[in-house]
């Protein structure tokens, strides 16, 4: 392991340690490729949460249970890992810039029809659909970056990638507040889908402005296993697969529980407002943007496994306080908006560098699309088991389950091996 040298050889520029030095580190190309995979993921998480902000006015309009609802969000996830396994795949065959404009024109495409849906089965099927490329855009993203990005600042780089969810949040849920207040519920939800035809001028500037890592590129030119399915299954990456698959179902079956139905929560047992809801919201996604940008930091720091491990237990700490605050405690409420964010992002933080630094280059895009979007498939029953349970619990009290899903990400750890300052091969 080298040390830091105390004085630079002749000729040899000091070390950068400044704040963005992990920036600064990615070059020109690394650079460009960061701000399209940045906005890529501000504008998936953008057209996600155009569902969950506007999921009561749409339960109202077509007369839906809170099973039916629910299953609006899980039908989205599952069928995002194939979409996210098939994008991986891709992105070793057909190179990851390719790869990535494919998945944000899908994503793009299926949430404008979703306004236009004329009935709930319409709806299901089109969200669906939005799932192919919302699967796929974030594994996609993050490898492209991963392999600008220096062992020594991955985390950091990787983190700030994740920190564009928090990005697109805030921006759904500022466009859901204005249009809910100025339109009736009933053309507000379709509108909400409709802006989320955003994404494709992101299309043009990746296009124009962004390659993939020459060296990478070229080892996986190189390479007979390039996008092979079955490799990450074979002998020596299988256990990895497997744990990492644990680990992706626990953390993101915890994440969309929240994610999915607080907002539900806030207005159905908290009585709030459309504009009292996105006041609430804004703490909690201040908290994941610096959460997010935290974990990125403690994730190169602390190492990959402790910084999941340690989120894993505040966050489901952060759940059981926040769905327990006593009725009419509603400052309390706002307030532990921030430390439920600033936990159950900070815990994504490490995710990007951790898979990508799990497999080797010819394999990373179809190892990494597959482990986390399988996750997120399985992950996505908690949301509509929170919303059968609901019935019977209450928003609030089927909230808790969420929690059980981080216990399964600590668990998972144990099989996987720590990967901070790997490099990429």
């Amino acid at each position: 392991m080298s040390t830091t040298k105390t004085q630079p050889e002749q000729g040899e520029l000091p070390e950068d340690t400044g704040a963005f030095a992990w920036l600064r580190a990615l070059g020109p190309r690394g650079r460009r490729a960061f701000g399209g995979a940045f906005g890529g993921y501000a504008l998936d998480s953008y057209d996600f949460f155009t569902l969950p902000l506007s999921m009561v006015a749409i339960a109202a309009y077509f007369s839906l249970d809170n099973g039916q609802t629910g299953l609006l969000t899980t039908v989205t996830l599952v069928v995002s890992a194939i979409g996210g396994a098939l994008a991986g795949i891709l992105a070793d065959r057909i190179g990851r810039v390719r790869a990535l404009m494919i998945t944000v024109i899908t994503y793009a495409l299926f949430t404008v029809l979703c306004g236009f849906a004329p009935n709930y089965e319409t709806l299901l099927v089109f969200r669906a659909l939005q799932g192919l490329g919302f699967g796929g855009e974030w594994a996609v993203g993050a490898i492209l970056v991963a392999e600008y990005a220096t062992a020594r600042h991955r985390g950091r780089t990787l983190g700030a990638i994740q920190s564009a969810w928090a990005a697109g949040w805030a921006l759904a849920v500022i466009v859901y507040t204005l249009v809910f207040q100025f339109l009736d519920a009933d053309t507000a939800w379709r509108v909400m889908f409709w802006t989320g035809a955003l994404p494709a001028l992101l299309v043009v500037y990746v296009r124009r402005n962004v390659t993939d890592a020459p060296e990478a590129a070229e080892r996986r030119r190189t390479s007979r296993d390039r996008g092979s399915f079955s490799a990450i299954f074979r002998k020596d990456l299988a256990r990895t697969t497997v744990f990492a698959v644990l680990l992706s179902t626990g953390v993101q079956g915890g994440y969309y529980t929240l994610a999915t139905w607080v907002p539900t929560y806030l207005k159905s047992e908290r009585g709030l407002t459309v504009v009292g809801t996105g006041g609430y919201l804004a703490f909690l996604i201040s908290g994941a943007f610096i959460g997010y940008l935290t974990g990125g930091y403690l994730t190169d720091v602390l190492g990959r496994k402790k910084n999941i491990a340690l989120f894993a237990v505040l966050s489901a700490g952060c759940i059981l306080a926040y769905t327990n605050i006593p009725s009419g405690a509603d400052g309390l409420l706002l307030v532990l908006g921030f430390p439920l964010g600033f936990c159950m992002s900070a815990i994504f933080s490490g995710f990007g560098s951790f898979l990508a630094e799990l497999y080797p280059t010819a394999v990373r895009g179809t190892g990494q699309g597959f482990t986390y979007n399988t996750g997120r498939a399985v992950g996505a029953f908690f949301p509509t088991l929170v919303g059968y349970l609901a019935g019977s619990w209450g928003v609030g009290g089927a909230l808790v389950f969420g929690a059980v899903g981080y216990g399964l990400a600590v668990l998972a750890l144990l099989g996987l091996p720590e990967t901070r300052g790997r490099e990429l091969v």
